[in-house]
């Protein structure tokens, strides 16, 4: 195990040694229009970042993900040391119940790695059809920058995962922003994740394309959607059968 891995009995992460500086540590895990997760995917693909372990939970259902044939742990950390970049990225969604005790694992790990600042990448149910990014941070360092290129997320709440790593981010005094993607429906949605990802290029001075997101938009929609509902049909696997003795 590296010095920084990390084990509480509920979580594990065991990683490689992690080799960038006071690293940005980006986090994409399912919600809303799978945004997180497809959004961390493209930037995963796009800087060619290098696979360097997992995180497991005794919590998460049983599951294996297939990419290309290669068995993946469902929920992967890559990094960029060019960009100095860490990503999260996750295929299956993180009970509520269970939301506190992987950020706060996540969180321990990050302090480990000596992470600058953390960016959660989410989507946001909204009425109108407009693509827009919605931006809250811890600070107000961190709300100063982002307000030239989001709208602010004025009043209200940020639900699941994310909203247990903002919470987390705060309470730990760790500079973060939230980015949530603007999105209609709870169906995997591709064209939201691009337009968070553009948000990521001009803050990170990055160049990300998101131009293959918008041509496989219907493609990524099916397969997400896919495995979606195999992780909800693990989940919710039927009890076992009681068998009764016969009377008469």
């Amino acid at each position: 195990m590296a010095d920084t891995d990390y084990d509480d009995k509920n979580v594990k992460i065991i990683t490689k040694p992690i080799r960038s500086k006071n690293p940005i540590l980006i986090e994409g895990f399912p919600g809303i229009g799978l945004v997180g997760n497809i959004a961390s995917q493209q930037i995963i693909d796009e800087l060619k970042m290098n696979y360097m372990g997992s995180i497991d939970s005794r919590h998460f259902p049983p599951i294996a993900v297939l990419y290309e044939g290669l068995i993946n742990m469902p929920v992967r950390i890559y990094e960029s040391e060019e960009h100095n970049i860490v990503m999260v990225v996750s295929d299956i969604p993180i009970n509520p119940v269970v939301s506190y005790d992987i950020s706060r694992a996540l969180l321990d790990w990050a302090r480990g790695i000596n992470v600058k600042e953390i960016v959660s990448i989410a989507g946001i149910a909204t009425m109108s059809d407009e693509r827009k990014v919605f931006g809250a941070a811890t600070t107000h360092e961190m709300l100063e920058r982002i307000k030239d290129k989001v709208e602010i997320f004025q009043m209200g709440t940020i639900s699941g995962i994310s909203g247990s790593i903002m919470a987390e981010c705060l309470v730990r005094e760790i500079p973060a922003i939230s980015l949530l993607g603007a999105t209609q429906s709870q169906n995997p949605d591709p064209r939201a994740a691009a337009v968070v990802i553009d948000v990521l290029n001009l803050l990170y001075n990055l160049s990300v394309n998101t131009a293959s997101l918008i041509e496989q938009a219907e493609k990524i929609e099916i397969e997400m959607q896919r495995l979606a509902e195999d992780v909800k049909s693990t989940e919710q696997q039927p009890a076992p059968r009681k068998e009764f003795p016969m009377y008469g």
